[in-house]
């Protein structure tokens, strides 16, 4: 029979605790009836009381507040998912998006991307700049790799890069999904202030965007139809899905399936004909100073 867990916080805590080391942190590892952190040290490095941690642990310290729960993290050395875990028992929510700079992605994502050999799939970032694309992607949208990294932003693409913008067969439905959906996965990602340039630039340079900026929009990215005229393939039809890359939060992987076996059959010729023009990899962009 199960038992019934009265205290999830204080069980959770003790059992964070128990799996560190306390030789790690500067404290003697001699003496200790059982493994781990005491609960004075872990409250030596949350900075706060002995007493009031261990009324937590013992399910009397109230409910903490989110300061606390994060210098709780800290000391527990918890990864992104514990902390989550910690805010969802302690609080009934998740705790507020902290917003990092993306990083590269994985080796065995790059794999996953070209393995879709006539699917063209890139990863983006929460402030939808390109990270990572497959040879397709580069035939049918684009070659990122011969992008410097800051004009790898599809914001950037669509209201300043006239030969992108041409591709759209209907842009000006493009340009109101993409800035709708931005704006929703700036906010939901913490990184507004980290959009502020972008934005300025664009309204500087683009009233068409500036107007759909002010109309305050937002959209999920979610799945649905692209339509293309690509100069040398002919009118595309691609059907998309977005989807979130498991434990990188700040990461979306979009993939465009061709929507009919006609659409299947010039992607595979646009992929064939970049192949034997393209001397790199799709997957090794172009490294350049800024």
């Amino acid at each position: 029979m199960a038992t019934k867990d009265d205290n999830p916080l204080g069980n959770y805590l003790k059992s964070r605790r128990a799996k560190l080391d306390p030789a790690a942190f500067g404290f003697s590892a001699t003496r200790r009836r059982t493994p781990g952190l005491r609960r004075e040290e872990v409250a030596q490095r949350a900075h706060v009381s002995a007493t009031w941690y261990t009324w937590l642990e013992q399910g009397r310290g109230g409910a903490p507040s989110a300061d606390v729960l994060d210098r709780l993290s800290r000391a527990l050395m918890l990864t992104e998912v514990e902390r989550e875990h910690l805010f969802l028992i302690a609080q009934g929510r998740p705790p507020e998006v902290r917003y990092r700079a993306a990083e590269p992605v994985a080796p065995r994502l790059q794999r996953v991307l070209d393995a879709l050999e006539f699917t063209p799939a890139f990863v983006k970032t929460a402030t939808w700049d390109i990270l990572a694309w497959n040879r397709a992607a580069a035939a049918v949208f684009t070659d990122y790799g011969e992008l410097e990294p800051r004009q790898r932003n599809i914001l950037r693409l669509l209201f300043r890069d006239a030969h992108l913008r041409s591709k759209q067969a209907d842009w000006l439905h493009v340009a109101r999904f993409v800035v709708a959906a931005f704006r929703a996965d700036v906010a939901r990602a913490g990184a507004i202030k980290q959009v502020q340039a972008l934005v300025e630039e664009l309204c500087e340079h683009s009233a068409e965007f500036k107007a759909l900026w002010l109309e305050q929009d937002v959209r999920a990215h979610g799945a649905g139809t692209k339509l293309l005229r690509h100069p040398t393939a002919g009118p595309l039809s691609l059907e998309y899905s977005a989807f979130a890359v498991d434990g990188r939060p700040d990461l979306g992987l979009v993939i465009y399936c061709p929507a009919t076996p006609a659409d299947a059959r010039r992607i595979r010729n646009l992929v064939t004909r970049h192949s034997r023009t393209s001397k790199r990899p799709a997957r090794t962009p172009r490294r350049t100073t800024r």
